[in-house]
């Protein structure tokens, strides 16, 4: 009897295409969700590109805003007037040193940065104020009695001069300054103004009677003028808007979920104690941010101590998704003024940022529910906390000026209780203790689980309870949903 050949029997597909087709959904899959590594390093790479921007950005804005503003007439930033005195016969700068970061290029060094002195005496004798290199002062004060001034800074945008003396004892100069033939710039007078285009090398500012007398007393303004200030503000503002632009852009790109549909892989869905827990059907309807976590049975009594320190590489990417995400928002924030509409791509990368910090909760310090490790995705995957929010089509324009500073008060008031950390007063002093209402109820439950191998279920309610409380509350001030929020711990 003749045998069939195996590619003649009904049903028959070829080994090799068989596996080639099983391996599509995968491909598919790979094809959909792309790098994830890859991704997150985008993402991270943009955080950091924001935050450089951010800083870029309030600096331009600080500087332009300085040169706008706080200059006088004369183009000068100038401190207010305060005392400098001697009971012996000059008052001297410290050591002013200009060296570095003044462009070769330019022919005078004075283009770019100017010094001014303005004041008068206290004690009606005509004062000398001069600049000249400090070895040509350091031999004409040497062996006179005078103050070095040190340790000078401002209090407060264009306070008085804080300063400390350094007491040189001796006798009087050889002659009046004035005959001094070293000065570089020089004035004389009851009322003096200086202003010294500054240049390169070593300095020292010296203040005395002009007769050279004993008992210096002054009251001084010292102020300086940057003439390129301008054109730094324009350039940081400039640089850090358009860093502040990539690394949105990367962010938004890095960090946002696969969108699921035809070709791609659904998500896979939130199970219930029944099997498949979906949003409530209309007439038993919850509240629309579904939030599930699972306890693990197997719990370690030990790997409870150290999940903190497991967990570091999530909070450091975590810090970055939340800067996104409020950045994001804010985007979302006028979108939503304008439109009605949450945009789809911004609203899928916050649910995702939600969905990750939930998963670190639930493994790290707010649960210690389970020992599997998270991973690191947006996408919502099989662990045990799980967390999803659904699109809404609409969202109210009134409402989104209200709901994070006002009509969310009474949910930040109870979750300061819940989970904002506790304190205590000691004199006037208000000290801070690390652990909240919900840190406490961990704790404890940790600890039975060192001893009994076992986490209590009931205390894990709770604990879920608070978790689900605050997640929904975020995501109603991050303006995902108009409903409110309600007062209560389950679903």
């Amino acid at each position: 009897m003749s045998r069939v050949p195996e590619s003649m029997r009904p049903g028959w597909v070829p080994r090799k295409v068989s596996e080639i087709m099983s391996a599509v959904p995968e491909v598919e899959s790979r094809a959909a969700t792309g790098s994830g590594g890859g991704r997150i390093v985008l993402g991270v790479i943009g955080a950091l590109l924001t935050l450089i921007g951010f800083g870029l950005l309030a600096g331009g804005g600080t500087v332009l805003w300085a040169n706008a503003s706080q200059r006088d007439g004369g183009g000068f930033f100038t401190s207010s007037r305060s005392a400098f005195a001697s009971p012996g016969f000059a008052v001297t700068s410290e050591r002013l040193r200009l060296v570095n970061g003044l462009p070769d290029r330019l022919s005078s060094p004075g283009d770019i940065v100017t010094f001014t002195t303005q004041g008068g005496s206290s004690n009606g004798k005509p004062l000398f104020i001069g600049v000249a290199p400090v070895a040509d002062v350091t031999a004409y004060l040497s062996g006179v009695a005078h103050d070095e001034v040190v340790h000078v800074h401002m209090d407060g945008w264009k306070g008085p001069l804080s300063k400390d003396y350094r007491t040189s004892p001796g006798g009087p100069p050889a002659g009046p300054p004035a005959a001094q033939p070293f000065w570089t710039a020089k004035t004389t007078g009851t009322t003096v103004s200086l202003t010294w285009p500054a240049s390169e090398g070593t300095w020292s500012i010296v203040v005395m009677n002009a007769d050279a007398s004993a008992g210096v007393a002054a009251v001084l303004a010292l102020g300086v003028k940057v003439n390129f200030l301008g054109w730094v503000a324009l350039g940081l503002l400039t640089a850090g808007g358009v860093l502040l632009l990539a690394g949105v852009a990367m962010m938004f790109f890095g960090f946002r979920s696969p969108h699921t549909g035809a070709g791609s892989p659904a998500a896979v869905p939130l199970a219930s104690p029944a099997g498949q827990l979906d949003f409530e059907t209309d007439d038993e309807k919850g509240y629309p941010v579904l939030i599930q976590g699972e306890l693990d049975p197997n719990l370690s009594r030990w790997l409870w101590l150290v999940k903190w320190l497991l967990a570091i590489p999530h909070f450091v990417v975590l810090a970055f998704l939340w800067l996104a995400a409020a950045l994001l928002t804010v985007v979302a924030f006028f979108a939503i003024l304008f439109t009605g509409r949450f945009p789809r791509g911004i609203f899928d990368f916050n649910v995702g940022v939600l969905r990750w910090t939930w998963r670190v909760a639930f493994y790290s310090c707010s649960v210690l529910g389970s020992d599997r490790y998270p991973p690191f995705t947006l996408a919502d995957v099989d662990y045990p906390a799980r967390l999803d929010v659904p699109y809404p089509e609409h969202l109210s324009r009134g409402l989104l000026l209200v709901k994070s500073w006002l009509l969310a008060i009474p949910h930040y008031m109870i979750l300061t209780v819940l989970i904002g950390n506790w304190g205590w007063t000691t004199g006037d002093r208000w000290t801070t203790w690390g652990l909240s209402l919900n840190g406490v109820l961990v704790l404890i439950a940790v600890v039975i689980l060192l001893f009994t191998g076992r986490y209590p279920r009931d205390i894990f309610g709770i604990v879920l309870g608070i978790n689900r409380w605050a997640l929904r509350v975020a995501a109603y001030v991050m303006l995902m949903r108009d409903e409110y929020p309600p007062f209560r711990l389950d679903r």
